[in-house]
């Protein structure tokens, strides 16, 4: 596949890299000689310097054969541009675009985005799919990552061991016998920052960050095997009302009535607007760094609380001074990546990196096959794919041991009718099963190829 990247910040620099592992040609357009210098040294894609939405520079980018046109850049009107001369000009069939200013994303607006007008296929906001992400952790308290896939009817979790974990020096294969009705699968471990695929005899350590595949009805007994038992929050803190914290406070409102729910912004005129949109929430406003303020929203009773303002650094102190004043839990919001290894240690119970969140939101729209989802696991670990399996597929109609599943992918879950399906050494897939596998970075490509479906696209 044949794809143009406009932006090579982080964002573009990820998207490209994991579609360069995958054997596609990539081609990444940025304004900054630096930054495209950069993306040519380190990754196995052609860079060309210039303005992302000029006809002429993505003419030399090979727009008229392109796939696909993926617009990252710093500017939203030059992301919806570039889909729009791509489609025009170069007749691109998919066009991605990031869009943050929230006056585009208006529902009223949305036919703004019409093939009539101005066609771009999928429309993404970071700040939207942010708050989403911290909403999904908030629902599973003790979990640092979470994603529903299938309806919801399968969890994806991620909690850490501790010294009084009941599973941990367990080998993987007693887990069934321990617990014979948990519909549960691990498929990945990190252990001081090294990921591991797991096999039967490898056990789980304290310190240990593991990532499993289960049941959703079954996630408060799972949740309880790995020793978290944390109950829902019923009051909350956010520290920042941005377009996140708006969105998120929003959120919680709609389908969390019964939480009481404070926000703390030190812009003036931004506090006085998050308090006007929302309705029951208290917005004070000030410094998240000021003890006063702190006391005053009463962060030491809180079960948690989300540091989700424009600056690392703050959402960081900021989390640390909560707990240290008796608040349960801290999310917080980090886009650095030279922070992320610090985090456990420091304290931080949840960290949320929108990079990763985009970079999975735009990745899952450029799968091909029957592919319905995906998500990436930290940084280059690998993904989580919810996938269709079609008559096609060389994973039906045989046992799962004599498939050709390359041993670093992992079978986590099955769906047929409805009902979820833990998946065993002579469990078969059948046609029109939900699948949701993880795979390591490297065997992206083959899972594709298994849920591809001859002379279909995507």
């Amino acid at each position: 596949m044949k794809v143009i990247i406009c932006g090579a910040g982080q964002v573009g620099f990820n998207i490209a890299r994991y579609l360069a592992q995958e054997d596609n040609e990539v081609t990444v357009v940025d304004q900054s000689a630096e930054l495209t210098r950069k993306i040519s040294d380190t990754l196995d894609v052609k860079a060309i310097n210039g303005f992302a939405s000029h006809p002429n520079v993505l003419a030399q980018a090979g727009a008229a054969d392109a796939d696909m046109l993926i617009a990252v850049t710093q500017a939203d009107e030059v992301n919806m541009v570039a889909c729009q001369v791509a489609h025009s000009l170069f007749d691109v069939t998919m066009k991605i675009a990031r869009i943050r200013q929230q006056g585009y994303l208006e529902d009223k607006w949305a036919n703004l985005y019409s093939r009539d007008h101005m066609p771009i296929d999928v429309v993404i906001s970071p700040e939207l799919e942010v708050a989403r992400a911290v909403a999904r952790r908030l629902r599973v308290p003790g979990a640092f990552d979470m994603i529903s896939l299938v309806d919801d009817k399968v969890k994806m979790t991620g909690v850490r061991c501790g010294e009084d974990c009941p599973v941990v020096n367990t080998p993987l294969r007693q887990l069934t016998q321990l617990f014979p009705d948990l519909n549960v699968v691990i498929v990945g471990i990190v252990r001081d920052n090294t990921p591991i695929i797991p096999k039967a005899d490898d056990h789980m350590l304290p310190g240990d960050e593991v990532y499993f595949v289960v049941d959703s009805n079954h996630i408060e007994r799972a949740m309880a095997a790995f020793g978290h038992e944390e109950t829902e929050a019923r009051r909350m803190v956010i520290f920042g009302g941005g377009n996140i914290g708006e969105f998120l406070a929003s959120e919680i409102e709609t389908n969390h009535p019964s939480v009481n729910l404070k926000v703390i912004e030190s812009d003036k005129k931004r506090a006085e607007h998050v308090a006007r949109s929302l309705k029951r929430s208290v917005v004070l406003q000030g410094s998240v760094l000021d003890t006063e303020i702190l006391e005053e929203a009463n962060v030491a009773s809180a079960e948690a609380v989300v540091a989700v303002t424009n600056d690392d650094e703050t959402n960081i102190l900021s989390s640390l001074l909560a707990k240290r004043m008796g608040s349960r839990r801290a999310i917080t919001l980090i886009n650095s990546e030279t922070y992320l290894p610090l985090t456990p240690s420091l304290g931080i119970d949840v960290v949320v990196s929108p990079r990763n969140i985009t970079v999975s939101t735009i990745l899952q729209h450029v799968r091909k096959g029957r592919i319905h989802s995906v998500h990436t696991i930290r940084d280059g670990f690998g993904e989580i794919i919810e996938a269709e399996a079609m008559e096609t597929s060389s994973l039906v109609g045989v046992p799962l041991k004599e498939t050709d599943l390359p041993d670093n992918v992992l079978v986590g879950a099955i769906v047929r009718d409805g009902e979820v399906i833990t998946p065993r050494s002579d469990t078969v897939v059948q046609v029109n099963d939900r699948v949701v596998l993880f795979a390591a970075a490297e065997s992206v490509r083959e899972v594709e190829k298994m849920f591809s479906v001859r002379l279909e696209y995507f």
